[in-house]
């Protein structure tokens, strides 16, 4: 019988890595202030593009719109977020950070960098450039743009 040894399976690889990796990261903002991954990443999301709606995000961010929608909830009970419906479909609502939502997206923005740069830091420079463009490739080959990421 041929068996699959998942320890070598690159996609299953790939899923542990960024696992850690955000894992890892989420300490920033979770310490910082008490955010989820869905919250803090719904929170990027907007303070990258300002406006979206709930679906545009779970596209962006790759959630499901379960975590999207509870991550939203929580984001407007903290008043970091508005709701404003859609003028011509009331089912959709336009979400945007508040001043303290935006405030608080601008002070992630330096630590989420600085966390980018002492990540990259632990490689060599070589093996920083193969990440980059090994990631780019499989993007590429798997028909997703960076900015569909």
């Amino acid at each position: 019988m041929d068996v699959l040894e998942l320890e070598s399976f690159l996609p299953y690889r790939l899923y542990r890595l960024a696992d850690a990796v955000s894992r890892e990261f989420s300490r920033v903002y979770k310490d910082r202030h008490g955010l989820t991954r869905p919250e803090w990443r719904t929170l990027a999301g907007l303070g990258q593009h300002g406006t979206m709606t709930a679906t545009e995000l779970g596209e962006q961010s790759a959630m499901h719109k379960t975590k999207v929608s509870r991550a939203v909830a929580e984001l407007e009970r903290c008043r970091w977020l508005i709701r404003t419906p859609d003028e011509k479909d009331r089912r959709v609502e336009h979400l945007t950070l508040t001043k303290a939502g935006l405030a608080a997206y601008r002070e992630m923005v330096p630590l989420a960098k600085a966390f980018e740069r002492e990540l990259l830091a632990r490689l060599s420079t070589g093996e920083r450039a193969a990440i980059v463009n090994g990631v780019a490739a499989l993007e590429a080959a798997l028909g997703r743009s960076k900015k569909e990421l």
